[in-house]
C-alpha cells in the first residue's frame, strides 16, 4: 500500500473513529488471493466493546462504500483491537498500560521487564519484580531512554483484591494463633 493510499484512508477514516470515542491506531491494507484486506485498529481509554466495535465498523463500511478510497476490486474490511502483546508507541499506550507487565528494550542495550505504576510526560515509573524471593524494585525510566516496548501476557497474576484477601486471611490466622 502507497503511502499516499494510506494517507488518504487515515484522513478518510480518522474523523469518523474519533466521532465514536475511538483512536484510530492502525490502518493496514494486505493482498490474500485476488482479494485485499483492510484492517483498522482502533482503542480507547476504557477500552472498546464488541458493540463499539460493530457500530465504528457500520460507520467505516457506510463511508468505504460512499467513496472509492479502496479502489475497485473486492475488499474486506476487519476492525478490531489492538492484540494482548501491544507494541506501546504512544504516550497514551503507556497510559492505557498502567499495570501491566510489560518488555523494554532499552537504547543502551540492556532490556527490563516490569509492571508500570505511572506515567507523565518525560517518561514512566516501573516495578521491577524481584528474583528468587527478593523484593521488587522500582526504577523511573525516561521515554527517551526506551527502544522498544511491548505488553506481557500475565497467565497467573493475582489482582489486587485478589492479594489483599490472602493478606487478611494470613492475618486472621495469625490473631487465632496468638
Amino acid at each position: 500500500m502507497s503511502t499516499t493510499q494510506s494517507e488518504r484512508l487515515r484522513e478518510l477514516l480518522e474523523p469518523l473513529v474519533t466521532s465514536q470515542g475511538l483512536d484510530l491506531e492502525e490502518i493496514t491494507v494486505d493482498s490474500v488471493g485476488r482479494k485485499r484486506v483492510l484492517s483498522v485498529v482502533v482503542d480507547s481509554d476504557t477500552g472498546a466493546d464488541l458493540d463499539r466495535i460493530a457500530d465504528v465498523s457500520r460507520a467505516l463500511s457506510a463511508k468505504l462504500d460512499e467513496t472509492d478510497a479502496m479502489g475497485e476490486g473486492e475488499y474486506t474490511l476487519e476492525v478490531g483491537t489492538p492484540g494482548a502483546e501491544r507494541a506501546l508507541t504512544e504516550h497514551r499506550h503507556y497510559v492505557r498500560a498502567t499495570d501491566r507487565l510489560v518488555k523494554f528494550q532499552l537504547h543502551e542495550g540492556g532490556e527490563v521487564v516490569a509492571r508500570i505504576l505511572g506515567v507523565d510526560d518525560d517518561g514512566l515509573d516501573v516495578e521491577v519484580p524481584g528474583v528468587k524471593g527478593r523484593r521488587a524494585t522500582t526504577r523511573r525510566l525516561a521515554f527517551g531512554d526506551i527502544d522498544k516496548a511491548r505488553v506481557q501476557v500475565e497467565f497467573n497474576r493475582k489482582d489486587k483484591q485478589d492479594v489483599q484477601d490472602v493478606q487478611d486471611e494470613k492475618d486472621m490466622k495469625e490473631e487465632e494463633e496468638a
